[in-house]
């Protein structure tokens, strides 16, 4: 297969071009080039979509796309839109984040935002750039395979947000704990949805699909990080009267989201994408191999509060009116 992966050079497009290579696809990663270097063995064409493609971009019987910006989906498009699309989109797409269970044609989308805006503009300015990009994809294309997914963690991952757990663990004492024990948590493992993603790309499935793993308890998350890690479970209604921030974010607690508005932003049906063959390993797994990154990579972002922060926190938790 040749295969054009539209980006190429980090973590889920870097990815995706490695398992490519891996199974002796012919890889072609198109990118700007100002963000690393592609996986041995694949070929790189510099392309800046702003601009006209590239003379050399050359023929593709599939695509990889991964981009948030509307015109980028458009130009791409409309340069190969003979190729099978792989479109990764993102479940911030979705207008509901407190419903559980949802998914494809039983979750409203945002109204698509066809300008390319700055992603901070509005909290829903993400998610709305995503819906245009996949109207633009299926439009445009000569089949598409549209996929959302949730948390993407694991190795390489540049927003630092999973990291924050084994690197805190990798730390003696007691743990901030964010929110309740049973709060649920979804994440899908880079490196599972990049060959996923190769696979759709193989078999030219045409499909929306959410690409997420199993509902787990918070609680059963951390402990699998860490089985005698020293927890305290701190409210939620504390940390926000403390100014801790959700998700992510320097003085934020990755991982709690505000219940029950975010009840269903990790919570989505993983059932459709299992039966189109997603297989997603322990969260144990990726956290032991995040850690090995991380002690590994110094320049490796982590996002979340500091030692300090954590324990003032603490203190005050202990000490607040009964």
């Amino acid at each position: 297969m040749r295969l054009l992966v539209l980006g190429g050079t980090v973590f889920l497009s870097a990815t995706v071009a490695e398992e490519g290579v891996r199974r002796g696809h012919a890889v072609t990663c198109a990118s700007r080039g100002l963000t690393g270097s592609p996986p041995p063995g694949a070929r790189f064409v510099r392309w800046d979509r702003s601009d006209d493609p590239p003379a050399d971009l050359g023929d593709h019987d599939a695509v990889v796309d991964v981009t948030r910006v509307p015109s980028q989906a458009r130009s791409a498009v409309a340069a190969v839109p003979e190729a099978h699309w792989v479109f990764v989109s993102s479940i911030s797409a979705y207008a509901d984040a407190a419903e559980p269970g949802g998914g494809p044609g039983r979750t409203p989308l945002l109204a698509p935002v066809h300008d390319d805006l700055d992603p901070t503009s509005s909290p829903e300015a993400y998610g709305a750039m995503k819906v245009a990009c996949e109207e633009a994809i299926t439009a445009g294309a000569a089949s598409a395979t549209v996929v959302r997914p949730g948390l993407i963690v694991g190795p390489g991952d540049p927003s630092g947000r999973f990291a924050y757990w084994p690197r805190r663990f990798a730390r003696p004492g007691e743990v901030l704990a964010p929110g309740r024990p049973d709060d649920g948590v979804q994440v899908v493992d880079v490196r599972d949805l990049a060959g996923w993603l190769v696979d759709l790309a193989e078999g030219r499935t045409v499909a929306t699909v959410d690409a997420v793993g199993p509902v787990e308890p918070l609680a059963g998350v951390l402990a699998s990080m860490a089985p005698d890690a020293d927890l305290t479970w701190v409210d939620q209604d504390f940390l926000a009267e403390h100014g801790v921030q959700p998700w992510t974010g320097p003085d934020s607690i990755p991982l709690w989201l505000p219940r029950p508005a975010y009840d269903g932003l990790l919570a989505h049906d993983p059932e459709p994408a299992h039966r189109l063959g997603l297989r997603t390993r322990p969260v144990a797994d990726t956290a032991r191999d995040t850690a090995a990154w991380l002690a590994s990579d110094a320049a490796a972002t982590v996002t979340g509060i500091g030692a300090d922060r954590e324990r003032d926190l603490l203190a005050a938790w202990h000490d607040r009116p009964r």
